[in-house]
């Protein structure tokens, strides 16, 4: 499998809009991905295998600290090490930019997301009860620190 990471395209809005709503029970919606080709605080990412596009990662710039808001892989990629190289480049990018703590939330059953943000350096410290809605499920708040 040939696999390029890049920038955020406004060709790529159509294909992501897809593969979030085949993911997420609340996907986010094609105008919600184009307007973050605007947005210069977010940093996004698209994972194309094979010449489709894959998955995306998204990052917002919170005065230098970093809140990972989206990681999603289509259900034909999962498996393959796209999640953990996107968010790899999406790292990189923000230590260029000089963002130095980072976030994210997770579903607290989610172990394979888990398992590859703390293998990328991330620590659990904290829950937020109820915070995902259908199903409703906790979320793990992970960090990590510089």
């Amino acid at each position: 499998m040939k696999l390029v990471v890049r920038r955020l395209k406004m060709e790529d809005v159509q294909p992501l809009s897809i593969i979030e709503a085949e993911a997420f029970s609340m996907p986010w919606s094609a105008e919600s991905f184009a307007e973050l080709i605007e947005k210069a605080y977010c940093l996004c990412l698209v994972a194309e295998a094979d010449g489709k596009v894959a998955g995306c990662c998204v990052m917002t710039d919170l005065c230098g600290e970093g809140s990972i808001d989206k990681v999603v892989v289509a259900k034909a990629f999962r498996g393959r090490g796209i999640a953990q190289r996107m968010l790899q480049e999406l790292l990189l990018l923000a230590k260029e930019r000089g963002i130095g703590d980072i976030t994210l939330e997770v579903r607290a059953g989610n172990e394979p997301a888990i398992h590859i943000y703390e293998k990328l350096g991330f620590v659990s410290e904290g829950i937020r009860p109820g915070f995902y809605e259908k199903p409703v499920e906790d979320a793990l708040i992970m960090w990590r620190r510089r």
